[in-house]
């Protein structure tokens, strides 16, 4: 991965980091998870960027409200109950190929489309070659997603694969579960207007191989990934994006599961349609 100063602007908050880090096809293996994806902006050099992201562990909104106060007052200087109560209105309800759609035409809306594109785009249907070219249809503007399917599927070769322990197909071995997902922690409108918007999503992942076997055990990732999108045909499409790692907290010191309660939970635990 190249280092790329030039997508460091000003938002609204501080996710930490400057500085972006776009995301290239490499040229050896160092980085086994960050294959193939794209870069719009220079046909050229359509070095792929595999959306290839981990997937992350989901945050969930809690309404705290508290039974000794029915009528939502605070009781002395405790905060009211709606104070931490989740803000924004639901999410879409629309999918395509399993995609969200039908985002507002908002800076709500923005933030929306660009932390269930993290998910998608993290997902493990982006190492199956019919499922990933589902996922670029429907989350990149046109233009750039005809221009990024070639490139992918030479970065997600079998060779690829077999590093990550997948055959050519994309499977797992028997016995064992591959692991890779994208949980959203926050977003940040970088620029909004209602053509065009820049949003960062900070996010966790979990990327690895679940199995007595396995080699690359499962492992926890911290990034911030920044769309770029133009609203098209009434929703909102990524025409680049880049990536840079962190803000990362301290580890915690929870015990590491066995690899067969990390399968069990992958299994067990689905994801969430995510919105401000």
């Amino acid at each position: 991965m190249s280092n790329d100063d030039q997508y460091g602007g000003a938002g609204h908050g501080e996710v930490g980091g400057t500085g972006q880090t776009r995301t290239r096809l490499p040229e050896a293996p160092a980085d086994p998870y960050g294959p193939a994806r794209r870069t719009s902006r220079a046909p050229r050099s359509l070095v792929t960027v595999v959306g290839v992201v981990v997937l992350l562990i989901a945050a969930i909104a809690f309404a705290n409200q508290s039974p000794d106060t029915p009528d939502d007052r605070p009781a002395d200087d405790a905060p009211a109950a709606t104070s931490t109560t989740a803000t924004g209105t639901d999410p879409v309800t629309g999918k395509t190929a399993g995609i969200p759609k039908g985002f507002a035409h908002d800076e709500q809306g923005a933030q929306s489309a660009a932390a269930n594109y993290a998910v998608a785009l993290g997902s493990d249907g982006m190492f199956r070659k019919n499922t990933r070219h589902a996922l670029v249809d429907g989350i990149y503007a046109p233009d750039v997603a005809s221009r990024m399917k070639g490139p992918q599927d030479e970065a997600y070769s079998a060779a690829f694969l077999a590093k990550l322990g997948l055959d050519a197909n994309g499977n797992a071995p028997q016995g064992s579960t591959f692991v890779t997902r994208t949980v959203p922690i926050g977003t940040r409108v970088e620029n909004y207007t209602p053509t065009a918007a820049k949003v960062s999503v900070w996010y966790t992942g979990l990327i690895g191989m679940s199995g007595t076997k396995s080699t690359d055990p499962v492992r926890t990732l911290w990034k911030t990934w920044t769309f770029e999108l133009s609203w098209i045909g009434g929703d909102w499409k990524v025409v680049d994006d880049t990536q840079q790692d962190g803000p990362a907290p301290v580890p915690g010191d929870v015990p590491v599961s066995t690899s067969d309660d990390m399968s069990k939970a992958i299994k067990e635990f689905g994801g969430f349609t995510y919105a401000r």
